[in-house]
């Protein structure tokens, strides 16, 4: 059977650790053992810390909607109220100095997810979404 949860939360850095947690506890309750969760909440943090710093506008929040499917893959959607900020697009990455204080998330989404994405709207909105296999450490790249 599939699951589906949606959340809400402010966009702030309390808002991205939430939606861990809740991501975390929904998957638990959903029967899936915490050792599995550790890659989809890596996935989470990340897309959640992408919101609050690139998707921030004041007053809005992000939204975390959770997919799991019965093959065991988690879509994770993160969606954020900055439709023009996007994310370059999957396999556009740049490699980040060694030094660099930021850069690194969406590498991190890219090795821990078999795909992942960005989807317009609705307006203003954009959605950075990613599918995760639970229970594995990375994806294909991994």
């Amino acid at each position: 059977m599939n699951q589906h949860c949606t959340a809400q939360f402010p966009s702030t850095r309390k808002g991205a650790h939430r939606a861990r947690l809740v991501a975390v506890a929904q998957l638990c309750a959903w029967g899936v053992p915490v050792e599995a969760t550790e890659g989809a909440a890596s996935v989470v943090a990340e897309l959640g810390a992408n919101a609050v710093t690139h998707g921030h506008v004041p007053g809005r929040r992000f939204r975390l909607e959770l997919f799991l499917r019965c093959d065991g893959v988690l879509r994770v959607e993160v969606a954020d109220a900055r439709g023009e900020a996007r994310p370059p697009r999957s396999g556009g990455l740049r490699a980040v100095a060694e030094d660099a204080e930021s850069g690194r998330g969406l590498l991190l989404v890219e090795a821990l997810a078999l795909r992942w994405g960005v989807a317009p709207g609705p307006f203003p909105c954009k959605t950075v979404w990613a599918e995760v296999v639970l229970g594995e450490a990375a994806g294909p790249g991994g």
